[in-house]
């Protein structure tokens, strides 16, 4: 099977098959899912979305979270993995949105890695959701998964696997695909135990096809 036919089988399954192609995270705006995005890094959307209601409406603008303290901030999402330095970070980040932005979140990916607590992966989320800009961000489970279904091979970061990954796929659902990749990841290809045998795309996947040749060859000693 050539990359280009095990790209084309496994898109068009997704595409047919996927249930959802939308984050997990609840937001309203911009500004609200920079915020969750921010806190979401190692920590569950499940866990985001209890703590940002009551951070949303104790700072319902970066104005207002621009002249409030990480001390305040804490309090709010200290339930969260790493609280002081997102904290730190989601204050940060209110005031250059103030100071440079005009209060608005931007929406090329130049200006938005200037913000405080915003990497390439935050990035590129905010151009995939909130600006439905094509774009690819690499979590831990696009990186894992497209490396293990063997989309990409043997990439070393995560910068490698959007690079490979934007080659190949078609800009017009680039950013679905981002979505399919990681509800695949969180739900399927699992970590630790991936669901192979459920899994609707096992036939395509290079994993799946060793794990059948490794038991073929067990039968045979």
């Amino acid at each position: 099977m050539t990359k280009k036919e095990r790209y084309q089988n496994i898109l068009d399954w997704f595409e047919a098959n996927a249930e959802s192609s939308e984050t997990e995270l609840h937001y309203g705006n911009p500004y609200q899912l920079l915020i969750a995005v921010i806190l979401s890094a190692q920590c569950t959307d499940k866990r985001v979305n209890m703590i940002t209601p009551a951070l949303f409406e104790a700072f319902p603008t970066p104005e207002v979270l621009a002249a409030s303290s990480p001390d305040a901030v804490f309090e709010y999402i200290k339930s969260c993995s790493y609280p002081n330095n997102k904290a730190k970070n989601l204050v940060k980040m209110a005031q250059k949105l103030v100071s440079d932005f005009g209060g608005q979140v931007p929406s090329d990916i130049e200006s938005l890695l200037t913000i405080p607590g915003v990497g390439r992966k935050t990035a590129n989320v905010m151009l995939a959701v909130a600006f439905d800009t094509p774009a690819m961000p690499v979590d831990t489970h696009v990186f894992r998964v497209a490396n293990r279904i063997g989309l990409t091979h043997d990439s070393k970061s995560p910068l490698e696997t959007e690079k490979e990954l934007v080659k190949h796929i078609p800009e017009q659902i680039l950013s679905k695909a981002h979505h399919w990749l990681i509800l695949h990841g969180r739900y399927v290809c699992t970590a630790r135990s991936p669901k192979c045998n459920e899994c609707g795309i096992n036939r395509w996947c290079n994993y799946y096809e060793k794990k059948l040749s490794d038991k073929v060859e067990e039968k045979k000693k």
